[in-house]
């Protein structure tokens, strides 16, 4: 019966962000420049890490895979909001809404993970310093983005396969513009208890226990700025680290208002502004962050545009003056 109850339902409805037809062209306006500064943004922090000798530090590692994760996590979900805009019939099939579920609790996953990584590091840079070229070696960040994918795909898994063992026999409406699990929870016909369950215990668990790693690295590094003499040191190494924990702080705090605390699973139906922020608006805040309170990023950059834009500069105006030439020689 189960099987059968759930092959009733082949497709999903979206109703998506706004329940206002004459809203969908602006708002489909705004999020398309969402996503393009989100690409940009990311896709040029990846290559200044990749070009510039100077950025090869680990931080900047984790970094380049954080901005390849924005990348791939806004793509899950902005396109297919996008496409909702313009089309009336909003709907998607079982298997794709699957899909986009399993894909996007991996990215959101390793995000958090990537960003306890990114915490952790910056802890053994400042309170280790002596032991930081010695432990943080290629090979050991390489090994913790890698357990990092690997955790994250085991919860997406899980998550997926509890949610999507449900029957779904009844209303296939969904009050969102993504796949996610809670609202998919509510529509289920069989009991849901189990699947909520492992929702609440693995959320609280990626989100709580990443977020401690967060919490004592920087309780460590805050007592040792404050040890330092130096003004001028504190300042720089705050600068360093404020980037980062800003990132955290937008990041965790959205995810714990919607899977953790009680009542979240509710706060994502009720609230889609909190959600358009986890989703969409924190992939393209991420680079601009990074970028702007990072001066070794911003110095990369100016050198970076200066080799390119000057050398681009030269072959335009040398094409221009071959062709007044051609034009001044013809007949």
């Amino acid at each position: 019966m189960r099987a059968e109850n759930r092959t009733q339902v082949s497709e999903f409805i979206l109703l998506g962000f706004t329940d206002r037809p004459d809203l969908e062209i602006s708002l489909f306006i705004l999020f398309l420049l969402i996503y393009l500064l989100t690409l940009m943004g990311n896709l040029g922090i990846i290559v200044l890490i990749n070009v510039d000798p100077v950025l090869q530090s680990p931080m900047y590692f984790f970094l380049n895979n954080l901005s390849f994760i924005d990348i791939c996590y806004s793509s899950i979900i902005t396109p297919r909001m996008l496409y909702d805009f313009l089309v009336k019939g909003k709907t998607i099939s079982y298997p794709a809404y699957a899909i986009q579920m399993l894909f996007f609790t991996l990215y959101a996953t390793v995000e958090c993970y990537i960003l306890a990584v990114m915490a952790y590091d910056r802890f053994m840079a400042i309170c280790k310093s002596l032991l930081y070229t010695v432990a943080m070696t290629k090979r050991f960040c390489v090994q913790l983005v890698a357990v990092s994918y690997l955790m994250a795909l085991v919860n997406a898994l899980v998550h997926t396969s509890c949610t999507f063992r449900l029957s779904f026999c009844g209303p296939n409406e969904i009050s969102s513009y993504f796949c996610d699990i809670p609202q998919l929870l509510h529509l289920s016909c069989s009991n849901n208890y189990t699947s909520q369950m492992v929702l609440y215990v693995f959320s609280s668990f990626v989100v709580v226990g990443n977020g401690m790693i967060v919490l004592i690295s920087y309780a460590y590094i805050v007592t040792t700025i404050l040890k330092m003499r130096s003004s001028t040191g504190r300042h720089k190494t705050f600068s360093t680290c404020a980037s980062h924990l800003a990132a955290v702080v937008l990041y965790y705090g959205t995810l714990t208002f919607i899977y953790v605390q009680p009542g979240g699973m509710d706060a994502v139906e009720q609230d889609k502004l909190v959600s358009v922020f986890y989703t969409i608006v924190i992939p393209m805040l991420n680079p601009l962050i990074y970028s702007l309170r990072n001066k070794e990023v911003k110095n990369a950059m100016r050198k970076q545009i200066g080799r390119f834009f000057f050398p681009l500069v030269t072959t335009v105006v040398c094409i221009q003056l071959v062709m007044a030439t051609v034009l001044h020689l013809e007949p």
